[in-house]
């Protein structure tokens, strides 16, 4: 039976490797010719579960593999490695010793493996993410020609402008595509709900691939919506969400307002609320969590979205 635990410290080029509770590691680059060798030495040493950071995607390559391998892969926001090497006392910094904190910290980390995606769903994730990175070009260029003092200058920001408005919409209709070939009915139920439009569907299945298949709780935590206790003896803090996906709960926060101007239920939710004193923000994110668990219940169950009285 495996009993260790790995962990494998990412860069660009280069992988690093450690087990727990052994002095032994590995280096290889981080190319998909040197996985069989890494996958190898990792069976040798009859690891079981592998934890590495999240590092804006250089580490995808290698975790998919390791996955097919049937190793249970972890993936980790950098920050907790962070804390936990100093928890640990660590202070100094290299590759090795930043994978033999991690494979420290997967020995006893109490997470479920990173899920296994499909080649359709990493197709609709990239969609996303590069409409998203034409919109932050777009209204940045749109800034940029508020205060351009060169006339020169404007016609070519208007021109890029142009183009990434074209580009958008191109966008728009691929991720169309995408998310209904993915999973034609999960995208037509969220389209469903007016308020949800294809983007923000998309969104939220590239995002939180988890929607339907957990229970509420989990699934306000995934998206950074659950707010968490600040207690301490006599004492009772405020709550506030923290962590999550912020990609998912981004796509959320302009979809809830509409949901929330249009659908009277969650009107008179957000309303009662901002009587009672919250603000806007803590109104909406309460709101936000609730539609969230609603939209998680519907996929689940496989019903219609039910539109309630206020």
């Amino acid at each position: 039976m495996f009993s260790y635990s790995a962990g494998i410290d990412v860069s660009k080029d280069s992988l690093e490797a450690r087990v727990s509770q052994l002095e032994h590691g590995v280096s290889c680059r981080n190319a998909e010719s040197d996985f069989p060798g890494l996958i190898g030495w990792l069976k040798l040493h009859q690891v079981g579960s592998v934890l590495l950071e999240a590092t804006g995607g250089y580490e995808r390559n290698v975790m998919k593999a390791l996955q097919a391998a049937d190793f249970e892969v972890i993936r980790i926001n950098p920050c907790r490695a962070k804390a936990f090497a100093r928890a640990m006392g660590q202070q100094a910094k290299t590759d090795p010793i930043d994978a033999q904190c991690l494979a420290q910290f997967a020995a006893v980390i109490d997470s479920p493996g990173s899920r296994v995606t499909s080649p359709e769903h990493d197709e609709l994730r990239a969609l996303v993410q590069q409409r998203e990175n034409f919109i932050h070009q777009r209204d940045d260029d749109k800034r940029r020609l508020k205060t351009a003092s060169s006339d020169a200058v404007k016609p070519a920001l208007q021109s890029h402008i142009d183009y990434l408005n074209q580009a958008v919409k191109l966008l728009e209709q691929l991720i169309r595509q995408s998310a209904e070939k993915l999973d034609s009915e999960k995208t037509a139920r969220l389209c469903s709900v007016k308020g949800i439009g294809i983007v923000t569907a998309a969104s939220l299945m590239a995002y939180l691939p988890e929607l339907g298949e957990v229970a509420k709780r989990p699934i306000a935590a995934l998206a950074g919506l659950a707010p968490y206790n600040k207690d301490s003896g006599k004492h009772k803090g405020a709550r506030h969400i923290s962590g999550g996906r912020f990609a998912a709960r981004r796509s959320l926060y302009m979809a809830c307002w509409v949901v929330i101007r249009d659908q009277p239920e969650f009107q008179a939710r957000y309303k009662a609320l901002r009587d009672k004193g919250k603000c806007a923000k803590v109104a909406l994110i309460a709101c936000m969590r609730v539609l969230l668990i609603r939209l998680n219940a519907m996929l689940r169950d496989g019903t219609e979205w039910k539109v309630h009285a206020a």
